[in-house]
């Protein structure tokens, strides 16, 4: 073969399998060797390895030997020392060198014996590539033709010459598939199997149709809407609840279309199965009235008794068939859409119910007067409607009117009775120590009857325990084995555990220093007259105080006055303040003249920041009046 046939041949190959180009040279490559092992006899611990060029179809076939020197005993296993130094020179005698060894005559053996091996192979990596493959469409839909159509279902024929099987429970009812018709489905199942991946196809599921809606409406695909619910009985009617994610989208128009045609093209998909776009709402009532459409709703009253969700819908007398549907199909697919347990009722249906409620509940009688007032109304309009009498459109009005105030109320006690119930229940369980809910029930002192009893009915700790026996004594009551002298060994046993206190931690308190403001200060600039000196500041008049303190000119305090300071001068005796008269004064003395002496006050004075010397005198014989002077 030469070189274009051999590159012709293997981009056929490549073209028909849907395969990589490194798969086949790998499928190839891996047969040589089986081929060369089977030809030569190798031994399987043995390394081979061939290479293919794929322009050429040449194979090259290497195994590992060892380096010996002399004569080669066993050619499959040994390689003379000059022979592998050709290829790694840096080989010595006893090394394990991989080198060429490729039959002389393998070209048309490998032909022989690898086609066989090349094949399968080949069908492996396709199994692996349709595996990958189609693994990643679950949930989507893919297109393929009818090949077969047995009792058990259809045989699909997809991409990449895969097959793909719809059992019959997952055909639209109704629907006759034909041989070679090109139908549309949604893979929900993708397994291994011995002849290929095991590929199930369904039409009547619901993602069938979520996926057909992401197709014909780009507003759901770009996720401007969003499906919130889906429920589907295929061929027949399908609800789904469309919510908007962004403000002034009509969800519901944008899935109908222009004179609905989005919405009939994936109708004409599902051999005409009606659909029912409603919008999602956040309210259940609302939600719940639009998802009985088309029936027109009176009234939805709700009921949630431990986790059973009921609902009560009213409707006219003549919306009643309309809102169950045929064979309760409308009602089924609503229950599904909404999660609720949707219970439907006529209106005078509603109000017969709602009136023997009322008189059989004195509570409720007295708390609704007004319609109590109303019952002999209520009961004329039953018994016309009994009797098969015609109805008035305001004795309708009358009866809506009566059961949505009873219902009302009714629902609105029911809900302040779950409030008073968990106000109890929370009452219940502060009183009960934290630290009775993490000690195991071994802790207690109890019987041994006893505490397997109670393990086995699940109270794991005490306080569960302690728990069951305030809010509800006969949950522990009525368990079988214990009696009245159980419950007092309980009750004793609790009694007699003392919980540890609970470790309060203290929180380091921080004073808090109360800190004077800082006022900023605030430097003006004087001018400065020639011959004047120049303005200085507080801190620079501080710092030269600081240096003269230093430099022995100036005292420590600087309210020192001749190196006494302030505080020694008002320790000091009034006498001490005694200043000597003048010269004058004590020639005065030596001429017998009598001299007065003058007392001195020392005052501080804030206007100059030191103290002062202050003489005083007295004029006139009234002591109290007199002048200061300096």
């Amino acid at each position: 073969m030469t070189k274009n046939d051999f590159a012709l041949a293997f981009n056929e190959i490549l073209e028909e399998k849907q395969l990589a180009k490194d798969v086949i040279v790998t499928a190839i490559e891996s047969a040589m060797v089986s081929a060369y092992r089977r030809a030569v006899n190798a031994s399987t611990a043995q390394h081979v390895e061939a290479k293919l060029d794929p322009d050429t179809g040449h194979v090259i076939v290497y195994a590992e030997k060892e380096v010996v020197e002399g004569n080669v005993v066993d050619q499959r296993t040994e390689v003379l020392l000059e022979e592998a130094r050709k290829v790694h020179p840096d080989v010595q005698l006893g090394d394990m060198a991989i080198v060429e060894t490729t039959p002389a005559d393998f070209g048309r053996v490998a032909a022989q014996t690898a086609r066989q091996v090349i094949q399968q192979r080949i069908r492996e990596a396709e199994r692996s590539n349709q595996m990958q493959y189609f693994e990643r469409q679950v949930g989507e839909i893919v297109s393929g033709l009818v090949q077969a159509i047995n009792a058990q279902g259809a045989t699909i024929g997809l991409d990449m010459k895969a097959e793909g099987v719809m059992p019959n429970n997952q055909k639209i009812p109704g629907e006759r598939l034909k041989l070679h018709d090109r139908v549309r489905a949604v893979v929900m199942e993708v397994k291994d199997g011995t002849r290929g991946p095991q590929i199930v196809l369904s039409r009547a599921h619901r993602n069938f149709l979520r996926r057909l809606l992401e197709n014909e409406v780009p507003e759901i695909y770009h996720g401007i809407v969003e499906i919130r619910a889906i429920s589907r009985e295929p061929g027949a009617r399908a609800k789904v609840a469309v919510s908007a994610t962004q403000a002034g989208i009509d969800p519901v128009g944008a899935c109908v279309g222009i004179k609905g045609v989005r919405i009939q093209a994936i109708v004409k998909e599902l051999h005409d199965e009606k659909i029912d776009i409603i919008q999602w709402d956040q309210d259940p009532i609302i939600y719940i009235s639009k998802a009985i459409s088309p029936a027109r709703v009176s009234g939805v009253y709700l009921a949630d008794d431990e986790g059973a969700k009921t609902a009560t819908v009213v409707v006219g007398e003549d919306q009643l068939s309309l809102a169950i549907g045929r064979d309760g199909q409308n009602a089924r697919l609503a229950a599904k859409l909404t999660g609720w347990r949707i219970d439907i009722k006529s209106l005078s249906e509603a109000a017969g119910d709602t009136l023997n409620k009322l008189q059989n509940n004195a509570e409720l009688m007295a708390m609704l007067p007004a319609a109590v007032e109303a019952i002999p109304q209520i009961q004329e309009i039953l018994a016309k409607k009994a009797e098969g009498r015609s109805i008035m459109p305001e004795e309708y009005t009358a009866l809506g009117q009566f059961v949505d105030r009873v219902e009302r109320r009714t629902i609105q006690i029911k809900e302040e009775a779950v409030r008073a119930e968990e106000e109890r229940t929370s009452a219940a369980r502060a009183d009960i120590p934290a630290a009775a809910f993490t000690m195991p029930l071994e802790q207690a002192n109890l019987k041994e009857h006893v505490f397997n009893i109670l393990i086995e009915a699940g109270f794991e700790n005490v306080g569960d325990l302690m728990y069951s026996l305030k809010t509800d004594q006969n949950k522990v009551l009525g368990l079988s084995g214990i009696g009245s002298k159980a419950i007092q060994n309980i009750e004793e046993a609790l009694a007699a555990i003392v919980f540890p206190e609970p470790v309060v931690e203290e929180v380091p308190v921080v004073e808090e220093v109360a800190t004077s403001p800082v006022i900023p200060e605030v430097v003006v600039e004087v001018p400065i007259v020639p011959g004047e000196e120049k303005p200085v500041s507080k801190k620079q008049a501080e710092a030269k105080k600081e240096a003269k303190r230093h430099a022995g000119e100036e005292p420590e305090n600087e309210f020192a006055k001749d190196g006494v300071s302030l505080d020694e001068l008002f320790k000091m005796k009034p006498e001490t303040f005694q200043v000597p008269a003048a010269d004058d004064d004590a020639d005065d003395k030596k001429k017998g003249k009598k001299v007065k002496k003058k007392g001195v006050a020392l005052e501080f004075d804030e206007g100059l920041g030191e103290v002062v010397g202050r003489k005083k005198h007295k004029r006139g014989d009234d002591s109290t009046t007199g002048e200061d002077w300096e």
